[in-house]
């Protein structure tokens, strides 16, 4: 990358003096956001081809500029484009060389526009795309967790509240829980993608143009649904970074959530799953350790992409309309979370497919702790006791098991009816986990035959969106 002083610089002149080398380096972005160069040049694209429909350009000056910046492109996309410093950013890279290349037509590309909206279209349309492939990753995850859930449906394991055992649940049933949480995650960008697109292009600086634009025609050219309605507005906020990141933020936390069950389930002390090699490292001194590193990654890159989102709201708080430098810093945040948040789905999808669960494991813990305590106080309400007395009931017989070190259904019958002459033979059917867990055949519930039917809309939800 060339950092050599130049004297380039589109707003030269009103200068009388060179900006200072340091100066020039600590405000040049072109180190990071040239990233952006393929939205950069497909939005100048349109915007020629507008400017030439309005007669602001000729056909001629039209089609030198498109097929300039197409070459340029293409110089990029093959390693060939040398970025300058002293040109600043992506934006006055590419027009320097589009001028270069085609002559004085290639200074008629910024008639109209200015770097203010030109970064604003660049940066939508850069995150409406990325939004699109996220959306795509997360589907991928859910696949994989859908066909995890097939296979474990019947997988009885004990569900959790406060990490303490609390009623049994089958594994399937857990991981649906993950789906929902999931394509809650894809609705929130699919609405955000709403707000991102939007064509802020022709705004100008901050008060339109003179010139007779369509921006209208711009935003068709681009696949903008419609032009932003306030040229202020369009160039100064971006709130579309910070909503996008909120989002970005929530789906971060869901998955340090499933990362965080993952490490927990692999350990010793749970046993429930075992995840591939592939996905984690050993210990440089102990030979016996099988760490589940990227579930831990994935767990601290949450912390990571929260950060950013703080980062936004503070560099947005206290600007005063319109457009000014401190959004220059918008971006290293908003690449950052898109690349580590399509780095953590694609992990995890990879990683979910290679997990291998111990049914045998789960259930032995389900039938430790009283997890079936709620069913019996179900069965004595179903007898006519009230729910409370059916509470403190079941209470003595849990005190009772604790003494004894036995589980509900360890205990005999004449044991049991102690605490209520209600009890008859029938209740060891309820104190299974197998029939705890058909019991709750009911929409959203842990029963097998619910479970199925879950995975079976959750395939068709997917269809249709």
């Amino acid at each position: 990358m060339n950092n050599e002083p130049s004297s380039d610089k589109p707003w030269a002149g009103r200068f009388h003096e060179p900006t200072d080398a340091f100066v020039e380096a600590f405000t040049a972005s072109v180190g990071f956001d040239h990233r952006l160069y393929r939205y950069d040049i497909e939005g100048s694209i349109a915007h020629a081809t507008m400017l030439a429909r309005q007669g602001i350009l000729t056909t001629e000056e039209r089609d030198l500029i498109v097929d300039g910046l197409i070459r340029i492109r293409e110089r990029i996309e093959a390693g060939g484009f040398e970025w300058s410093i002293p040109l600043e950013d992506v934006h006055m890279n590419i027009e320097a060389a589009l001028t270069r290349d085609i002559g004085d037509t290639g200074k008629k590309l910024h008639t109209g526009r200015s770097r203010n909206d030109q970064v604003a279209t660049d940066v939508r349309l850069y995150l409406r795309a990325e939004i699109d492939t996220i959306r795509v990753e997360i589907g991928r995850l859910q696949g994989a967790i859908l066909e995890l859930a097939e296979r474990e449906v019947e997988s009885v394991m004990p569900g959790f509240t406060h990490l303490q055992v609390a009623q049994p649940i089958t594994f399937g049933h857990h991981l649906m829980a993950w789906f929902e949480m999931l394509q809650r995650d894809r609705e929130r960008l699919a609405d955000c993608r709403r707000r991102v697109d939007i064509l802020p292009l022709g705004a100008a600086a901050l008060a339109g143009t003179t010139y007779p634009i369509d921006r209208h025609y711009t935003a068709e050219l681009l696949g903008f649904a419609h032009p932003a309605e306030n040229s202020l507005d369009a160039v100064s906020d971006r709130d579309f970074i910070v909503e996008f990141s909120a989002a970005a933020a929530i789906l971060m936390m869901h998955l340090s959530r499933f990362s965080e069950e993952l490490i927990l389930w692999s350990s010793a002390q749970f046993g429930f799953v075992e995840l591939s090699d592939a996905f984690c490292t050993g210990s440089s001194i102990m030979p016996q350790k099988k760490n589940p590193d990227v579930p831990e990654l994935v767990r601290g890159k949450a912390g990571r992409i929260f950060g950013h989102l703080m980062g936004l709201l503070t560099l947005m708080k206290g600007q005063p309309l319109a457009y000014n430098r401190d959004n220059q810093e918008d971006k290293e945040p908003l690449f950052d979370t898109v690349d580590n948040l399509k780095g953590s789905l694609k992990v995890f999808t990879d990683m979910m497919g290679a997990l291998r669960c111990n049914p045998e494991r789960m259930r032995a813990t389900a039938r430790q702790g009283f997890a079936t305590a709620t069913d019996l106080a179900d069965y004595l309400v179903r007898k006519g006791i009230p729910f409370r007395d059916a509470h403190a009931i079941v209470g003595q017989a849990v005190a009772l098991g604790i003494r004894e070190g036995k589980d509900l259904s360890e205990l005999s019958l004449e044991r049991l009816r102690q605490f209520s002459a209600d009890i008859a033979e029938d209740v060891f059917a309820v104190l299974t986990p197998d029939g705890s867990v058909a019991a709750r055949n009911h929409i959203g519930g842990t029963a097998p035959i619910q479970v199925r039917a879950a995975i079976a809309r959750a395939r068709e939800r997917m269809v249709d969106d």
